[in-house]
């Protein structure tokens, strides 16, 4: 039995579905996902690690490492890591790393961007043992001096709420959600959508600001992100000890 879309028998079919099926030549999806579970009083990126996402000023030979000496080519934790992300001109570049536990390995791609990582192969536990990696300067323990990405403990894929357009791209923001979750639910928290181009200045174009909620941005004109800039979540709250979550969909075409 052959299974085809059912525009293809001239009935209607989602302009979304088709983009999301690959079916519409230069347009493709991309989710960005984010969790934060402890802002505090200091502004930081939706993402793990906490603190300020760092971005470097050209591209780098990065080094990927674990916090887990069982995330290793033989352990029972992770054992290949996938890094996406973009190189010097902006293009879009993968590579795919075998872990050496706490010990750096360098990668052969250098980038200036990394959007995404994730576990792509693991040994008997299924799951990453320690906190992944990607960075630059001296490893201790597995924790480059420099943090550009990471795959937190469990998740076995980066949740960081940051997503920069590849060269010969724009990346229309269709829309976001900023959640925030606390023990009292009587302090504030502040959600910023920003802007970042590659003179590394941040340009805020949203914000909200919720006591244990919900915000969701349905962008009837999506919001256009130029190539080479950084769509980034971040958030602040009036006290510490924050859960902060975010997403923010794009559809990305080919200019």
């Amino acid at each position: 039995m052959t299974i085809s879309s059912i525009s293809r028998q001239g009935a209607y079919e989602p302009f979304e579905l088709q983009v999301s099926r690959n079916q519409i030549m230069g347009h493709r999806v991309v989710n960005v996902f984010g969790y934060n579970a402890d802002v505090d009083t200091a502004l930081e990126t939706v993402w793990p690690q906490g603190g300020v996402l760092t971005r470097p000023a050209a591209a780098l030979a990065m080094t990927v490492s674990s916090s887990s000496t069982n995330d290793d080519a033989a352990g029972t934790g992770a054992r290949t890591v996938v890094i996406q992300g973009l190189d010097a001109d902006y293009n879009e570049v993968s590579e795919t790393v075998e872990l050496d536990g706490q010990t750096a390995v360098t990668m052969a791609t250098e980038m200036i961007r990394v959007n995404y990582m994730f576990v792509a192969s693991a040994g008997s536990g299924n799951t990453a043992a320690g906190t992944i990696y990607v960075g630059t300067g001296t490893v201790t323990s597995g924790v480059p001096a420099t943090i550009y990405n990471m795959i937190g403990l469990g998740y076995n894929a980066s949740l960081t709420g940051s997503y920069t357009v590849p060269a010969g791209h724009t990346g229309y923001v269709v829309s976001g959600m900023f959640t925030t979750g606390q023990v009292s639910g009587s302090q504030a928290v502040t959600g910023e959508l920003a802007l970042i181009n590659s003179d590394l200045i941040k340009r805020v174009v949203a914000i909200s600001t919720l006591n244990n909620g919900v915000a969701n941005y349905p962008f009837d004109y999506p919001v256009p992100v130029p190539q080479k800039t950084t769509v980034e979540a971040l958030a602040i709250g009036a006290a510490s000890n924050n859960l902060v979550s975010t997403k923010v969909q794009l559809v990305l075409i080919r200019n």
